[in-house]
């Protein structure tokens, strides 16, 4: 009796996941997600300004020249949402190339179409509504694939790191931007900052809350420097490693299919 309700409590563990710092069913984060992006995708490059003061700018520059492209070559972005790396990758890689910009969400997908039209780009960037956990590509696609503030609203995250890899080609190179624990030294300040100012913020520029404090809180639960330094290991990524930025506020992960 004990031992068939202990395996009832494990399942239900393993039927949820973390949504922030609330436990939700595993069926319903993606919907929730969606929910939160859906919420902020027209205002979602300033508020990325403001709650940075610019900074996201200079780190996504760091990861673009981490990612060193080169011409003819075809790169998968994952989580692009408003195109701002895909631009930049399309100009690289010139016209004997491709990028694919793809999010799961298609109300952000919509801003980043929008927005490259607006910036004339078109003719090597195709658009793609995917869930990075079962990438729909051919196995040894991409010479490099980058997914920026994006993992940590993935549910399941070990899943995605192993479909990167098997879309990446032999030699190819993933890189993985996402905010991640910050030095103790200015954890009271950014804890301060990020559940007292980023909610007012969202409140008072995107009229939305909610999907601020839950982004505070999805940075809290998401894997720190060591750990992701590990799932990308155990997907098979080698040669791994990270830079820290701002601190640790933010981290670069980079891992190669050898």
């Amino acid at each position: 009796m004990l031992t068939g309700q202990s395996q009832g409590i494990d399942s239900m563990k393993e039927s949820t996941t973390d949504f922030g710092f609330e436990m939700v069913p595993v069926s319903d984060k993606e919907r929730r997600v969606k929910g939160v992006f859906d919420s902020v995708a027209n205002r979602y490059d300033l508020m990325n300004d403001l709650m940075s003061g610019g900074l996201h700018r200079l780190w996504k520059r760091f990861t673009v020249e981490q990612a060193a492209i080169r011409r003819g070559q075809t790169i998968l972005d994952l989580a692009g949402g408003t195109g701002d790396l895909a631009r930049i990758f399309a100009s690289q890689t010139g016209p004997g190339g491709l990028v694919i910009l793809a999010d799961v969400n298609d109300r952000m997908l919509h801003e980043g179409r929008r927005r490259l039209v607006d910036a004339g780009v078109g003719e090597n960037v195709a658009i793609a509504q995917v869930n990075a956990e079962d990438l729909p590509f051919a196995s040894s696609s991409f010479d490099c694939i980058t997914i920026a503030f994006g993992l940590r609203n993935v549910t399941d995250k070990s899943a995605a790191l192993a479909s990167m890899y098997r879309v990446l080609k032999t030699g190819g190179k993933m890189l993985v931007l996402e905010f991640s624990k910050p030095a103790d030294a200015l954890k009271p300040a950014y804890d301060f900052y990020s559940f007292k100012v980023l909610p007012l913020m969202g409140k008072l520029v995107a009229n939305d809350e909610h999907s601020y404090r839950y982004l505070a809180e999805s940075i809290r639960v998401h894997p720190d420097q060591e750990s992701l330094l590990h799932m990308l290991q155990q997907a098979g990524f080698e040669r791994c490693r990270y830079h820290n930025l701002a601190g640790g506020i933010v981290a670069l992960h980079v891992g190669y299919k050898i």
